[in-house]
């Protein structure tokens, strides 16, 4: 017997994945709508009224307009939320692809961080080093984006030729490389001139990279989003993901990393260079990483802090949670990097518009960072509950006292998934 397309569809890994990524998002926003219910309940100087607010701009807070006359929320279209958002997924889709092209070859890339100050560095030590005025903008703008890509691609080259020649964990390679990194950083911005003296409250920062006439094109994107960040940064994004995804899934070279990642001593046995690969992958996800600080810096909306020790940028450890929830798809990282910075945007407008605190949004996405670690388990769930229902109506005996059919999967004594 036949089964229908949906069944089907339903049996496929890919729409399991998809499902588990959907109900970690759902019951993520419905724990942070719990907690401002329980703040709301509790405190004495908020209602239910207000909890239904933060509820509300929870769910739609890139939508928001403001209050009306009256004090009451208003929602709309609002370029200038929607273009900060994107300006804000930029480096987030890229450090989701640096996570998500390692783990594709069996590594764990939680060395980001590091990457991404890597990148600030030589991009803004070239953006700002440059003279624009022998030089063009747009010509120093290229030579700082593939600047920082290659610092970042050699930082993550580290963690990889350890794994590869003397197996030492990737993962607290990359530990230690993200803190050297974190005071290699600090150390050089400190000695270098690039410190702005200009504005006495900004000791401590970094020139934006306005000030030697560097910055990344609008393209028109100011017109659609106006007041907003928003830059043509987003469109390199989406290009450098769509050309990942190509590499990763059509090449032989996408073929033969992932082949390492499912089994290193069988893609060796097969002829692969599997300590090249171990390398050349990590070397591609600390590109990528770099890859988001180079256009989030080179924007010139944004200023950088130089004493990096205190903390790593969040931004590379948001990189996991987005590579989990797109199911390491590197077109999928596009839309799950719109959405952690949307949660952003929202938390930005709690604070704004309520008596809550942006933290709130803080706890959504670490809700939704553990139970994407957990999604093979939800998987798990529901593949369980697919094989329950099908197996329900198989037992049911046939009208022709026939016995029933043999379906492949009872040949081949095989699950469902594997079939």
């Amino acid at each position: 017997m036949k089964k229908p397309p949906v069944s089907s569809l339903l049996q496929k890994d890919a729409t399991r994945s998809i499902l588990a990524s959907i109900l970690s998002i759902l019951i993520g926003l419905v724990v942070g709508c719990v907690i401002v219910l329980i703040v709301g309940l509790t405190s004495d100087n908020l209602s239910l009224s207000s909890a239904w607010d933060g509820i509300r701009l929870i769910f739609a807070g890139i939508f928001s307009t403001g209050r009306s006359a009256a004090g009451s929320l208003t929602f709309g279209f609002n370029p200038t939320n929607i273009g900060n958002m994107l300006f804000r997924a930029t480096p987030l889709i890229l450090t989701g692809l640096s996570v998500a092209v390692a783990f594709k070859t069996g590594l764990f890339n939680i060395g980001a961080p590091g990457q991404y100050l890597m990148g600030t560095l030589a991009t803004l030590m070239l953006a700002l080093g440059i003279p624009s005025e022998t030089v063009p903008p747009a010509l120093i703008w290229i030579i700082a984006f593939v600047g920082g890509c290659l610092a970042g691609a050699l930082w993550g080259a580290i963690p990889g030729l350890l794994k590869a020649f003397l197996n030492i964990n990737e993962v607290l390679a990359c530990i230690m490389t993200n803190w050297l990194a974190a005071n290699l950083v600090t150390w050089l911005f400190d000695i270098s001139n690039f410190k702005n003296v200009v504005e006495n409250t900004k000791s401590g920062y970094i020139y934006k990279t306005t000030f030697n006439g560097v910055a990344t094109p609008k393209l028109g994107l100011d017109k659609l989003f106006p007041s907003s960040q928003v830059n043509a940064g987003i469109l390199v994004a989406i290009l450098i993901a769509i050309l990942m995804y190509v590499v990763m899934n059509k090449t032989t070279l996408g073929y033969q990393l992932k082949a390492c990642g499912a089994n290193r001593h069988a893609a060796r046995y097969a002829g692969i260079q599997d300590r090249r690969n171990i390398v050349l992958s990590m070397a591609i996800s600390g590109a990528l990483a770099a890859a988001g600080a180079s256009l989030y810096y080179l924007s010139g909306n944004t200023e950088f802090f130089w004493s990096t020790y205190q903390s790593l940028p969040a931004t590379g450890f948001n990189g996991i949670p987005v590579a989990l929830l797109a199911v390491n798809n590197p077109i999928g990282v596009i839309f799950t990097g719109c959405f952690m910075s949307m949660l952003d945007i929202s938390g930005l407008q709690l604070t704004k518009l309520t008596a809550y605190n942006e933290y709130i949004t803080d706890v959504i996405i670490a809700t939704i960072v553990y139970l994407s670690a957990f999604s093979l388990v939800i998987k798990m769930l529901i593949s369980g509950r697919k094989k329950k229902q099908a197996a329900a109506p198989a037992a049911l005996p046939q009208d022709n006292d026939e016995p029933p059919e043999t379906t492949q999967d009872e040949e081949t004594g095989k699950g469902g998934e594997e079939a």
